[in-house]
């Protein structure tokens, strides 16, 4: 009898397990960014840099390439951001916001400021030079700064900013949204 109700016990969690495990909630997908203008680490200047601010790059100021996967459910928008966190001002420089990317699109090709960006109904505002679109890297001669690269998230479908927001006011309404976020940091020194 003893081993009739071992194995009886044993049969019944087995059982017991298998029917439960696909009700068990799968892991929690990895929300992650990535870039191939970005090689190991480092920012492609050719592509990527900018001349337009006269300090000595010589650039093409072209927006990187971005791909992301695993955003979380419930994702109705993604706002992105290139922060430089090295910027010789003690605070930091915001190089490219853009807001309400659809849920639907899961990238942006090289070259998207601009033209690209409204044609996926998002939108470019401005950054710490003044003005909306991409700003490219170019920190000062003989120095390596790093840029934060940050996708988040968001629980609405649109934030009630224009192309005339700061990087601080879409910062405001990003905290109150958002649901997760997907970075990486690249360095570009010169």
């Amino acid at each position: 009898m003893r081993w009739f109700g071992r194995r009886f016990a044993i049969l019944v969690l087995t059982l017991v397990g298998i029917v439960a495990l696909p009700l068990m909630p799968a892991a929690a997908q990895s929300f992650r960014l990535n870039s191939h203008d970005i090689v190991n680490g480092q920012i492609q200047p050719a592509q990527l840099s900018s001349k337009a601010y006269g300090y000595g790059c010589a650039g093409e100021n072209r927006s990187p390439e971005l791909v992301w996967s695993g955003a979380p459910p419930g994702t109705q928008s993604f706002v992105l951001t290139i922060f430089d966190l090295d910027a010789p001002n003690g605070l930091g420089w915001f190089h490219w916001v853009v807001v309400n990317i659809p849920a639907s699109v899961e990238s942006l090709p090289a070259g998207a400021s601009g033209a690209g960006i409204a044609s996926i109904g998002a939108i470019e505002t401005r950054t710490d030079f003044g003005v909306p679109g991409y700003g490219g890297p170019c920190p000062p001669a003989r120095t390596a700064h790093r840029y934060r690269f940050v996708l988040t998230a968001l629980r609405t479908p649109k934030l009630p900013v224009d192309a005339n927001a700061t990087p601080a006011m879409v910062g405001i309404f990003v905290e109150a949204n958002k649901l997760d976020q997907a970075s990486f940091t690249a360095i570009y020194g010169r």
